[in-house]
């Protein structure tokens, strides 16, 4: 990997350390992220217009909000399940391989929404498409953790996160340009950046460690005898999240996944249509309504990505911990404040980025604080089941908020908000966790 010792000084500085091979992982990786972030932001834009249209052009609040949460819903258990199931290909094929099959999954899946004509298939390509974009960050996690294992991995990690914000202002972007032509060209341009990452991706080798890892299995397997420690490590790799070792940082990561998660989707669907009923009580509707609501999107992304960023920084000064306790405690007082205190648009362009600086920002904390949690032969398995058990359970989430609309007077802004007080889940799990900032990342 070359010499990756540190030699200047300044808060950055550390990057003139890496190689050529360290920053295309992380480029990748962060592309990867930011991919994820627009296709999820783009979904939650297009979601009302493309329910109106595949529902007949009449179809209620009431009906808009059971049936988008329910597309939600189906989003994020594919995501659930691709992660895991990718995570699980990640320990015994490569990061990489698997990396590039994600990828390519969601090129296809996202465009082919662009074409649906009812909401039974829109909802099976917004499932496969979520395979893909479940795959891609729980691969990325755990491959650049490995990465970048001794050089300041709290803080590359934090800024590859960043990728999930730009994806969302990458999202409001496209939204605020191609929005008043209609939902489908918004989908066909999502493609593009998968095309992209697909080219930048060939010919990576896979991280140290995991050749490591793949050569011990291989001479284990042709072992004429092996111990029970061996035998524990050849066991299928799912079960060993299980075993006396793992089985309690399993639950902790679990449960802080859960928190976070529930605490954000929720508004990542259901905030483009909270602004829309915001600006329409003061006359801004349609077409009219679209910039708007992308340059509010935009502005929650734009906080995210700072959030992400300083992450890392937090979290190497004052501890794994502290940091995800202080972004979930702003996420409940900036989201509470976000929904339930303010009734026109004056103050949100105000409150977005603070929003999303918290509720975007904290997910740093799952590429930081869960590798540390695994050895390298579970690794991303790890990092996929916290994931995607936070995810199955978070997919109910903008359904439950959908289904509250109706009984809040058809107000998504009060049922989101009863979603966001789940982040007091991730701030249970860190009082039951173990502090990580001054250990090795596990072999």
């Amino acid at each position: 990997m070359g010499d990756t010792t540190q030699t200047a000084t300044g808060p950055l500085s550390f990057v003139r350390t890496f190689t050529r091979y360290q920053w295309m992982i992380f480029l990748v990786v962060w592309l990867g992220w930011t991919l994820d972030g627009t296709d999820f932001g783009l979904f939650s834009l297009v979601l009302r217009p493309a329910l109106t249209e595949l529902l007949g052009g009449q179809a209620s609040i009431a009906e808009i909000g059971r049936v988008g949460g329910f597309l939600a819903m189906i989003s994020l258990l594919g995501w659930a399940i691709g992660g895991f199931f990718f995570g699980v290909i990640a320990d015994y094929i490569g990061r990489i391989r698997a990396l590039a099959l994600s990828i390519a999954i969601v090129a296809v899946f996202t465009g082919l929404q662009g074409f649906a004509q009812n909401v039974a298939v829109f909802g099976v390509l917004r499932f496969l498409t979520g395979v893909g974009t479940g795959a891609e960050i729980v691969i990325g996690i755990p491959l650049v953790a490995e990465v970048f294992a001794d050089t300041q991995r709290a803080k590359v990690l934090g800024i590859m996160m960043t990728g999930g914000g730009l994806g969302t202002l990458i999202g409001g972007q496209i939204y605020a340009l191609v929005g008043g032509y209609g939902w489908r060209y918004v989908m066909f341009t999502g493609v593009l950046p998968a095309l992209v990452l697909l080219l930048i991706r060939r010919g990576m080798a896979e991280p140290e460690r995991f050749e490591v890892v793949r050569a011990r299995r291989k001479a284990l397997k042709a072992a004429r005898s092996i111990s029970d420690d061996d035998k524990s490590f050849l066991s299928f790799v799912p079960a060993q999240l299980f075993n006396r070792e793992l089985r309690y940082w399993t639950f902790v990561g679990v449960l802080f996944c859960v928190g976070t998660l529930l605490a954000i989707w929720t508004s990542n669907i259901w905030l483009p249509t909270i602004q829309s009923q915001l600006l329409a009580r003061q006359g801004i509707k349609g077409a009219a309504a679209a910039p708007l609501i992308g340059y509010g999107m935009m502005l929650w992304g734009l906080g995210g990505i700072v959030g992400y960023a300083a992450f890392g920084f937090i979290a190497d000064a004052v501890g794994r911990r502290p940091a995800v306790v202080f972004y979930n405690v702003g996420t409940l007082v900036a989201g509470l404040y976000l929904y339930l205190g303010l009734h026109d648009w004056t103050w949100y362009p105000y409150v977005l980025p603070v929003f999303g600086f918290f509720v975007f920002g904290v997910f740093s904390g799952h590429a930081v604080y869960l590798p540390e949690l695994f050895p390298t032969h579970v690794r991303a398995t790890a990092v996929s089941f916290c994931n995607g058990s936070g995810r199955v359970i978070t997919s109910f989430g903008p359904l439950v908020a959908g289904l509250l609309a109706a009984p809040f007077g058809g107000d998504f802004a009060k049922a989101t908000a009863f979603m966001t007080c789940f982040a007091l889940l991730s701030i249970v799990a860190m009082a039951l966790g173990r502090e990580t900032r001054d250990d090795e990342l596990p072999r």
